[in-house]
């Protein structure tokens, strides 16, 4: 791409942009992430995972962003590293310990995790503290993990279905063991409670139990019969019985909502609107429940963009779904030329209180912090 052809381009999303966005902001790594993880409402953690030496850092959003009101009073508009660190290889999973200053890692590799002390107010290094052995010392995928809700600090971890464990930090003791003999590789572990947890395998399958009982976990078998396509799943735990679903998505960009109290029964489905479905690897895609916006989801990994859906539009049938909203700004922001590697997301999350923002990261380093404003909602129409 010629270099004026790329300023015409980047000056037409900028102009589109101001309509499209209430807030967003810029942030470059020297190395990229996979890693985006709340420390708190105003700050994140991120580690790089391209060299053998990585940083680790506590990233503070732009105060900007967090001002309410008076925001053209407010000068400030980058992010700030308040802590940070260095790991002595790649970090694929990281995991904040609610109510703590502790962070909980897995370097791809192994099963094994590392242990972390984010620092404090009389310290701003990042070091870590210990680790926790895992039942495989070489693994594809490396472990999953999810920190307990509540309770003492605990996490939840694995690389295979059969491997999944409770642990304590402290004192490094086995809490709980998943019964199952399967070896299905796992693409995400989370609490749907502080004792039911969710664990999605590639193959589609999802299983649910609770870790105060030994009992065997309910399972739900892979929508698709296509053993090449790997699937991601999120679970949302809403307030209501209603609101507690699952999503599932997969590489060749088919998407199913389930209900978590039957997660056999009927939902509803589309097909996303991807760009390259196929195209992506094991550690690319991302999708996620809104926290705060009921319907809502959003999906990454399968090109330099982050894509927002509406499912309640979704039927029971599949059906074709266009995006509610793209974040196209990784995409756009990155020059390529013939030879050149696509730019793609490497990971994004919502913020967990503010309905419209979310952070994203990508192939190049850049990190972007961004308040979409709904279509129907700029249109002058009813928000769903």
């Amino acid at each position: 791409m010629e270099d004026a052809e790329f300023e015409d381009i980047l000056d037409d999303w900028f102009i589109e942009s101001l309509k499209t966005y209430k807030d967003l902001h810029v942030y470059q790594l020297e190395h990229p992430t996979q890693v985006l993880e709340w420390t708190s409402g105003k700050s994140v953690c991120v580690a790089g995972y391209s060299q053998p030496k990585n940083e680790i850092l506590e990233l503070r959003l732009p105060l900007k962003l967090l001002a309410d009101e008076n925001k053209s009073l407010c000068a400030e508009r980058d992010f700030k590293v308040s802590h940070g660190g260095f790991t002595d290889g790649p970090v694929r999973c990281l995991t904040h310990i609610p109510g703590t200053r502790w962070a909980v890692t897995n370097d791809g590799l192994s099963s094994d995790l590392q242990v972390w002390d984010l620092g404090g107010e009389e310290s701003d290094v990042i070091r870590r503290t210990g680790s926790i052995k895992g039942k495989r010392s070489a693994s594809e995928r490396g472990s999953r993990i999810a920190a307990r809700p509540s309770s003492a600090p605990q996490v939840l971890h694995g690389a295979q279905i059969s491997d999944v464990q409770l642990t304590e930090l402290t004192s490094g003791e086995t809490l709980y063991k998943l019964e199952t003999d399967s070896a299905d590789p796992l693409s995400s572990l989370q609490f749907v409670s502080d004792t039911v947890f969710l664990a999605g395998c590639c193959n589609g399958s999802v299983y649910v139990a609770d870790t105060r009982t030994s009992a065997p976990p309910q399972l739900s078998h892979s929508p698709s019969s296509d053993e090449s396509v790997i699937w991601w799943t999120d679970g949302a735990a809403g307030p209501h019985p209603s609101s507690r679903r699952v999503i599932r998505v997969s590489s060749s960009g088919q998407a199913v909502v389930s209900d978590l109290r039957n997660l056999g029964g009927a939902g509803c489905q589309a097909q996303l609107d991807v760009q390259t479905p196929g195209r992506c690897s094991q550690v690319d895609v991302k999708v996620s429940w809104a926290p705060t916006l009921d319907d809502c989801i959003s999906v990454s990994g399968f090109s330099g963009v982050v894509q927002i859906y509406n499912t309640r539009l979704w039927g029971a049938e599949p059906q074709e779904a266009r995006p509610l909203f793209e974040h196209r700004g990784h995409a756009v922001s990155s020059q390529q030329t013939d030879d050149s590697v696509p730019t793609f997301v490497t990971s994004h999350i919502w913020h967990p209180e503010r309905p419209r923002t979310l952070l994203s990261a990508a192939s190049d380093g850049s990190v972007h912090v961004w308040d979409w404003v709904d279509p129907d909602r700029q249109a002058g129409s009813p928000t769903p």
